[in-house]
This record gives structure tokens, sequence and C-alpha cells, in this order.
């Protein structure tokens, strides 16, 4: 059973093998922490702020979201956003632009993997 999850959430970019280390094997713990993600603010804040062009806030956000997905092990959205973040830090806010759809539809792809699993799709 645990190997069809990893195996459907692998498609969403979820890494639950390694959730699982990160959880002590508590796969109770770990789909109710995953769930919650569903009600983070993180994306949106840092879509919205790069938007209004608000690069310290735009980093906060992506810095968060970062470690947020890392304890997560959302491994797909963890290394964009992780990109992002440092392009935000460094100052590059060009390159920061040009990454934030990609951050956008990592996240995407991560929530629609949480309301499936969450719906009993798997």
């Amino acid at each position: 059973m645990a190997d069809m999850l990893a195996d459907k959430l692998a498609g969403y970019g979820i890494d639950y093998a390694d959730a699982m280390e990160r959880m002590d094997g508590n796969a109770d713990l770990y789909k109710k922490l995953a769930l919650k993600y569903l009600h983070n603010d993180c994306m949106a804040n840092l879509a919205a702020a790069m938007e209004m062009k608000d690069f310290d806030m735009a980093y906060k956000a992506a810095h968060t979201l970062k470690g947020a997905s890392g304890n997560l092990s959302f491994m797909a959205l963890y290394d964009i956003v992780a990109a992002e973040s440092a392009a935000l830090y460094q100052g590059e806010y060009e390159a920061a632009e040009k990454m934030l759809p990609d951050v956008q539809a990592a996240h995407d792809k991560v929530v629609a993997g949480l309301v499936a699993w969450e719906d009993g799709a798997f």
C-alpha cells in the first residue's frame, strides 16, 4: 500500500519515502501535515509580492515556501523555489520573475496531488 501511495504521489512531485524518513515512519502525521499545506498562503504571497515588485516580501515568501516544501518532501517544488529564493536573495529579479511560472506550476501540481489524496483517489 505504501509503495502504491509513494508511486502515486511521486507523479505530483511528492517524495513519500523521503517524507517517511523525516516523519520516522508516521504516515498519519505526515498526511496531516501535508494536507495542512492546502491552506498555506506562501505561494499567493509570493505571486502578489512579485506582481508588486516588492522583492523583499517576495524573498520572504519564497524562503518560507522553500522551507515548507522541503520539510514536507515536495521535492519538485522545493528545487524550483530554492532557485527562486536564491535569485531573489542575490538581487536577480528578472531571473526570479522568469522562474515564477515554474514555481506556480510545481505548487499547483503538489496541490492537485494533495487534493486527490485527501479525496481518497489513492
